[in-house]
């Protein structure tokens, strides 16, 4: 009984022993495993974090430039200015330069933000960037609905305000256009009013001021350089027109001497056939010259001079016709 229980006891602890060793191998490998997933775990866990990192830092420069922008139209003259450099940046980009003018003075003294000149002599279109932006972010901001009410009233107060002083300095009749611009430096402001205060809109319209968004003045400005281009094309073409009609006339002068030099050809070669018709009739009279028999001594030796010499006197004026010809040839 002990040698079998020693036995048995042995087996038995060379099995636990396999079993124990098998268990160790696979939770270190277990261990292992999971030990490399954490670290690639880890490794992508710090990419994501630097990515949140630098997302942070440009939330962070956003923030202060919000800022900064806030601070900026928050000051009445300093968003007077945002909107004005806004706006003229718009027109310096999209015109030529000279036909606009920035602060230029009218007739009664008034200076608006821009005046840009319109083809054709016509008056001058005025652009007007100040917006009552304080009274719109007062009525945005308002915490319930009556202070937003009160807000938005004040806001159309001061519309009211700003559109009739608009209409009343700057609208001059043969001086400015009969419609005035006004600009708003904002897409997001331009909608909310057309959404919230239509009133004001149409208040606006009546009296020929049109409220305009940054992409609206440069659809108008592309519109009025594309007047201009016409008027220069058309410019050219009246000095096409006129050189036309200077080549025209000069054709036509040149038309009447070609026909007066026609002329003198064919005078030319009616002096010419006469002249051979003479030449002839003298050929022939030559010849009857020398068909004469005169019975006087030395007859025929002066019969034969004298052919001679108007065969001379005929090729020597025929020679000559014929080189007057070439010449004026």
């Amino acid at each position: 009984m002990a040698e079998i229980l020693g036995h048995r006891q042995s087996e038995l602890n060379r099995i636990v022993g396999e079993r124990i060793d098998g268990m160790t191998g696979r939770i270190g490998s277990t261990l292992q495993a999971q030990a490399e997933a954490t670290h690639v775990n880890l490794k992508h866990l710090q990419e994501r974090l630097a990515v949140i990192d630098a997302a942070q830092a440009n939330i962070q420069t956003l923030a202060r430039d919000m800022a900064g922008l806030q601070a900026i139209l928050s000051n009445k003259q300093t968003r007077g200015a945002f909107g004005q450099g806004r706006m003229e940046a718009i027109i310096a980009d999209g015109m030529p330069i000279g036909a606009y003018s920035f602060q230029a003075t009218l007739s009664n003294g008034n200076r608006p933000d821009c005046l840009i000149a319109m083809p054709n002599g016509a008056p001058g279109l005025v652009v007007d960037a100040k917006f009552p932006l304080e009274g719109w972010n007062a009525y945005r901001q308002a915490p319930d609905a009556e202070r937003r009410h009160a807000a938005a009233q004040a806001f159309r107060r001061d519309m009211d305000v700003h559109i009739r002083a608009i209409a009343e300095k700057y609208l001059i009749p043969g001086e400015t256009q009969e419609t005035a611009f006004l600009f708003v430096p904002s897409e997001s402001i331009f909608a909310d009013l057309h959404e919230s205060f239509e009133a004001v809109i149409q208040r606006a319209q009546k009296l020929r001021i049109m409220i305009v968004s940054p992409s609206l003045l440069m659809l108008s400005v592309q519109l009025m350089q594309a007047l201009l281009k016409d008027q220069r094309m058309r410019e050219q073409a009246h000095l096409i027109q006129a050189e036309v009609a200077a080549l025209m006339q000069d054709l036509g002068r040149l038309d009447d001497r070609v026909l007066k030099l026609q002329s003198h050809f064919a005078q030319s070669q009616k002096d010419v056939e006469a002249i051979l018709t003479s030449t002839s009739k003298i050929s022939r009279r030559g010849e009857r010259i020398a068909g004469l028999e005169l019975s006087a001594p030395g007859g025929e030796a002066a019969n034969d001079g004298d052919n001679r010499a108007g065969q001379r006197f005929a090729e020597s004026v025929t020679g000559k016709l014929r080189l007057r010809v070439v010449d004026e040839e």
